[in-house]
């Protein structure tokens, strides 16, 4: 029989073991015994064999009281300690007089039989994860375009605003409405990434530059929050090969809720960013540390689950450690966390190391955005009159000729008259999009689609991804500052 035998005695309440009177071939290999053992001395009933000794006292209590027991469950040990999964189906005689129980059993080992279950379980919430978030990205991406337009709108006035002289209520009313609007692309972008995240552009990077320039990012927010920074950076760490703006995007989500833990706990902090190269593991890895309030075991289990958040209602989307998790997980790395309550938190993120890599060469410094831009003409297309104003005056100041076009066949119809320099253009508009103006350029005025930039409130459709890849434009994503839009056009014009 492939199922353990066993027939003999067991003593329930005895701390003395029963006697074995058959234990075939099966059930010595069951428990590990080798296939020479005596009999007797295979004991599957004895205390030491289950994995939890409750479970072995109701086990028989019952298999006593009702006589006989059909495919019952059990976490049970073998000889070397590892938990094996077993049926049993038995019968039992009492013997009053000796105290002890006649047992007949079948023992069935079904520890594969339930890990192929829970693969397949695990398969099939893969698959409905996978269905759940292809409508969600199809969704969200819609809600992202509808949604960054009007932010695109408000973050640029906001920014024309603050560039005007203003009183201290208006001044800081304008910084308001900057800070709310970022907080809301970010909300945006992190939505759209969790459900459909985008193919990373990876290079080989300098792992401590891209950590050097997240904390001059943060540098401004930190100080007024009274967060003081410790890094220890190791010299000479290999490059890895990575996307940059995804990794500091993990970098900054770390160090965002590490910043508000600490001030919600004690209205200060200290944050503490390492890296270091591990020779043997062949990875390069970086450390975010607070002295925060720290994780309960609770918390520790879910923190990486999608909209799971500690913070109160309408300071937190849950997506930030999903967000990250992701996209460690997407460049083959892994991030852990450890964490006592009351003694601060850490994030660890492991990256792979690509042996034959050469470091990157420093970058050189960028001119001023309003550089090496004045004169030049500018034909913005954009079908949003807000933005499109906001645009053109921010360009007029940077020095540029603008005209505007509200849509693409009034574009296409500049187009054919004038000579533009630059053109700005909106991917996606009613009947004439960004794409058919492009084409079209590309056919008459080859060297005038070269110097094409598209603006975008959704990149996340695959036909848009294609089609800006293939063009090789630089395009921007809406909402963005008008520092990147002067960038963008000074990079074309060059």
């Amino acid at each position: 029989m492939h199922e353990g035998v066993f027939v003999g005695t067991v003593r329930p309440h005895s701390g003395q073991d029963g006697t074995t009177i058959v234990a075939n071939p099966a059930l010595k290999q069951l428990f590990g015994h080798p296939a020479n053992t005596p009999e007797g001395r295979v004991l599957p009933f004895a205390a030491e064999r289950f994995a939890d000794p409750q479970a072995r006292a109701d086990f028989l209590d019952r298999l006593a009281s009702e006589g006989t027991l059909t495919s019952h469950p059990l976490r049970m040990l073998r000889l070397d300690s590892s938990v094996i999964l077993v049926e049993i189906t038995a019968r039992a005689e009492i013997d009053r007089q000796r105290g002890v129980v006649l047992v007949e059993a079948l023992f069935r080992d079904t520890s594969e039989a339930r890990r192929l279950k829970d693969r397949s379980r695990d398969l099939y919430q893969q698959l409905l994860q996978a269905e759940k978030l292809a409508v969600l990205g199809q969704t969200i991406s819609q809600v992202a375009h509808e949604l960054n337009n009007p932010l695109a709108t408000i973050l640029s006035w906001a920014e024309r605003m603050q560039e005007q002289p203003l009183d201290a209520t208006s001044k800081r009313g304008a910084d308001a409405i900057v800070a709310a609007t970022e907080r809301a692309t970010r909300i945006v972008r992190d939505l759209l990434t969790y459900a459909k995240p985008r193919p990373s552009t990876r290079s080989m990077i300098d792992l401590n530059h891209v950590v050097r320039e997240t904390l001059e990012l943060r540098a401004e927010e930190q100080a007024a929050n009274n967060i003081d920074v410790v890094t220890a950076l190791a010299a000479g760490l290999p490059p890895v090969f990575a996307d940059a703006h995804r990794i500091q995007q993990v970098l900054l989500n770390l160090m965002n809720n590490a910043e508000q833990a600490m001030v919600a706990s004690h209205g200060r902090g200290s944050l503490v960013v390492r890296t270091w190269h591990d020779a043997a593991l062949n990875t390069v890895s970086f450390d975010v540390s607070d002295d925060g309030p720290g994780l309960a075991p609770e918390i520790r289990t879910k923190i990486f689950d999608a909209f799971f958040t500690t913070k109160p209602v309408g300071e937190g989307t849950g997506l930030g450690l999903a967000v990250a998790y992701n996209i460690v997980k997407d460049h083959g790395g892994r991030i852990r966390v450890d964490s006592e309550a009351g003694r601060g938190t850490s994030f660890v993120v492991d990256l792979p190391v690509t042996a034959t890599a050469e470091a990157p060469p420093a970058p050189a410094p960028a001119p001023s955005p309003k550089e090496a831009v004045r004169g030049a003409s500018v034909l913005v297309v954009e079908d949003e009159d807000a933005l499109a104003s906001a645009m053109g005056e921010a360009l007029q100041d940077a020095g540029l000729k603008v005209e505007i076009a509200g849509d693409g066949e009034d574009a296409l119809a500049r187009i054919r008259k004038g000579s533009y320099d630059a053109i700005i253009c909106d991917l996606k508009m009613p009947r004439v999009s960004g794409m058919v103006i492009y084409r079209a350029i590309a056919a008459a005025t080859p060297s005038l689609a070269r110097r094409v930039i598209f603006v975008t409130g959704d990149v996340a459709a695959t036909d848009a991804e294609r089609f800006l890849a293939e063009s090789g434009c630089r395009w921007l994503v809406k909402p963005f500052r008008i520092g990147d839009l002067l960038r963008a056009v000074r990079d074309t014009l060059a």
